[in-house]
């Protein structure tokens, strides 16, 4: 689909994910390569994470949780739990 003005091209952004773009699309990296998907949509990595960049191979799911949100969940659950005898 061609990118025009009545139809323009869509980006979704993933929360703590990829930029999903309707394609084609041509992205040109920071050393100036232009790399060209045909595919409908295409992930567009942005944690700089995957083997395949420009494109997203979901590296970004192998991140374990922040130490903040283990600590929280500890403290929650020792915060739940009843003293037993």
């Amino acid at each position: 689909m061609p990118n025009n003005p009545e139809r323009p091209r869509r980006v979704n952004i993933a929360s703590e994910g990829p930029l999903l773009v309707e394609g084609p699309v041509e992205v040109v990296d920071d050393e100036g390569v232009v790399h060209v998907s045909r595919r409908f949509q295409v992930a567009i990595c942005t944690c700089r994470r995957s083997r395949a960049l420009p494109w997203c191979d979901t590296s970004h799911r192998r991140r374990g949780k922040p130490a903040d949100a283990v600590n929280t969940a500890t403290a929650d659950r020792s915060d739940n739990e009843e003293d037993t005898p």
